[in-house]
């Protein structure tokens, strides 16, 4: 097992953003050591606060519960991988994550909890007095503004909750939902034309934003406008009718396109007036100049792309990034609180490989969650029924906890890498431990489909695809042994994987084999084998070989002539059709093609079948599918 420590302690804080194309992280050297700013890792991409109530989807990244049932986004907005909103309903808080939010910041995710609690509740005065008092211990805690102003809204106390998602847009200028609660509250208030530009922003910084477009619709309906159903008609649509809003508005704008200001008692120039876009200033100004100055905004100053761009860049880094010793006191703190055993697997209890989320919210190591359902289709922790999960096999890696365990336990991962590693290396041996299928006897170049239900064998074929070998063994029973002494390999052509985790896999028949040592792993049979080659022959014994073949071929081909047309199409579906006589009967390490050919279509015995299929002398071989022959022609 790895230690609990990292050989150099590296540790989480909050500080930047980190920069695109960084996998979530931020590093900054001091003194030749990487500090890594973990705790930006925890904050949810879509309102860029830390995680609340996470939930993984199905590609593998983590929200916030309600930034995804509010947002609904039809793609994810990091990998922009389609999600279903059914499945992002269904999704179970990620249980794994929140026990580690509620390890780093205890104190944060307690208070949170009260707040959401009184919210579920409807206790919503006591929810604003707790979120207040949270607020004035730690103002730089904006999460609790949100819950605070949602609060608020509920009591009608429009003013306040303004005020505080004013803040919270002008800091966080790329949360879409902040616009959107936003637009919310001036609907409250009466205030349509200042609502419709929020909503309208909503779909410039998300153009999948379904409940702003729903928003948009229903005001314009309301008065009397058909609205079109495509995203970039509808922004036109919008941006057209707040120019057209008020005759007062097309003056102002006018006027500061031309360079000049609104009203000198606003006291905001150009520069001004874009600030004010972010905070709205009609929560700054109870004026009748407030008006004129919220359509100024939607007029003149609606978003380009280049603005957009421009703020997505932007980000208020004083309110995140404190000194440097707190970065490091507070990165100390955490490293006494993450151990390696909080990244366990609870299935092989060893640190996560390729750790998944289902679900229900439990995490497990891919090979770990693939082996249960191998034998039961519910969650080992909370026997949830995971049919769907299995039926869609969206195994994908849960980014979050890949990252921080890169950053924090960097050795300890590596160990258990190497040791993945060397499990598949070991498996992809082809003459040592080779996976034993036992159900029939194959032969080499035959097709030999197979449908595999049993928990043990389709772990065999998942290995046989992982290491990418797709080869095993196949052995007819024998009492006493388990297996045969001699086999054929085959390898996987096709697999086809059914709903109910059943699978069809198409083979065709490889090297023969003879039986070294026998042994098990994880439920079925593995061997130590040798493969088995002809022994060729040159000269008077070569030309004697080629008669001898010449004749049985005639004497197959005939007896294969002699079949009704219907038995000869069921062959030829099944095995294919008679192969051709070959020049060079010696070309193979395994004989003529058209000598398995005809084994596998006369279907003897098995015992019998293995004793011909271990023979390396083709003159042997020959002279058993005479006698057979004789027999059938007899009959």
């Amino acid at each position: 097992m790895p230690s609990s420590q990292s050989e150099e302690p590296l540790g989480i804080t909050s500080g930047v953003r980190c920069e695109e194309g960084s996998a979530g992280s931020v590093e900054e050297r001091e003194g030749g050591r990487v500090v890594v700013l973990v705790m930006d890792l925890l904050e949810c991409p879509l309102c860029e606060f830390l995680l609340c109530e996470p939930v993984t989807v199905s590609c593998g990244h983590s929200l916030c519960r309600r930034c995804a049932l509010t947002s609904q986004p039809s793609r994810c907005p990091v990998c922009a991988e389609r999600l279903r909103p059914r499945e992002l309903r269904a999704a179970g808080n990620n249980v794994l994550l929140s026990g580690l939010l509620e390890k780093v910041r205890p104190q944060e995710m307690r208070l949170r909890g009260r707040v959401l609690e009184r919210l579920k509740g409807g206790e919503l005065a006591q929810a604003v007095r707790i979120a207040s008092e949270g607020i004035e211990q730690d103002p730089g805690d904006l999460s609790l503004k949100v819950w605070r102003a949602e609060a608020s809204l509920g009591l009608q106390q429009f003013s306040d909750a303004l005020q505080d998602l004013d803040e919270l847009c002008r800091i966080r200028p790329t949360w879409t939902e902040g616009f959107f609660r936003k637009g919310n509250v001036l609907l409250e208030m009466g205030r349509q034309t200042d609502a419709l530009f929020q909503f309208h922003r909503c779909l410039k910084l998300q153009a999948d934003f379904v409940p702003a477009r729903n928003q948009i619709k229903k005001i314009l309906e309301a008065e009397g406008v058909q609205v079109p159903e495509e995203v970039p008609r509808l922004l036109q649509l919008v941006s057209e009718r707040l120019r057209d809003s008020s005759p007062i508005t097309s003056s102002v704008s006018r006027a500061l396109r031309d360079g000049s200001r609104c009203s000198p008692d606003m006291g905001q120039d150009r520069e001004g007036l874009r600030d004010s876009e972010k905070t709205s200033c009609t929560a700054m100004h109870t004026t009748s100049a407030e008006c004129c100055l919220s359509l100024c905004q939607a007029v003149s100053f609606l978003p380009t792309a280049e603005d957009d761009e421009e703020l997505m860049m932007t980000r208020d880094e004083r309110t995140r990034k404190g000194p440097l010793g707190q970065m490091d006191e507070e990165k100390e703190t955490v490293l006494n609180m993450l151990t390696v055993s909080d990244f366990e697997c609870p299935l092989c209890i060893r640190l996560f490989y390729e750790p998944v989320t289902t679900p229900c919210g439990h995490t497990f190591c891919k090979s770990c969650i693939e082996r249960s359902l191998d034998h039961n289709l519910h969650c080992p922790l909370c026997k949830q029924p995971l049919h769907e999960y299995l039926k869609n096999r969206k195994y994908n890696t849960t980014v979050l906890f890949e990252e921080i365990m890169s950053h924090l336990f960097p050795q300890q991962l590596a160990e258990r890498k190497q040791v993945h590693e060397a499990e598949m290396a070991e498996l992809s041996d082809t003459t040592r431990d080779v996976p034993i299928f036992v159900c029939t006897v194959a032969y080499p170049g035959i097709p030999c489909p197979l449908h595999i239900f049993e928990p043990r064998y389709r772990l065999m074929m998942r290995r046989c695809m992982e290491t990418g070998t797709k080869k095993f063994g196949m052995c007819t029973y024998e009492p006493g042994k388990g297996f045969a002494d001699y086999g054929c390999m085959l390898e996987i052509l096709w697999l086809d994987m059914q709903p109910d985790g059943r699978s069809y896999v198409d083979t065709v028949g490889g090297n023969r084999f003879r039986v070294l040592k026998r042994s098990q792993r994880d439920g079925y049979h593995t061997a130590d084998i040798e493969f088995l080659e002809d022994q060729r022959v040159e000269g008077a014994e070569l030309e004697l070989l080629q008669r001898l073949h010449d004749s049985v071929y005639q004497q197959a081909r005939e007896w294969y002539c002699r079949l009704s047309r219907r038995i000869q199409e069921q062959i030829s579906r099944r095995y294919g059709t008679m192969p051709e006589k070959e020049d060079n009967i010696q070309a193979s390490s395994n004989g003529p093609a058209w000598c398995w050919w005809l084994l596998s279509v006369l279907q003897l015995d098995p015992t019998y079948q293995t004793t011909v299929l271990s023979l390396t002398s083709l003159k042997d071989r020959l002279s058993h599918l005479r006698i057979v022959l004789e027999y059938c022609s007899q009959t």
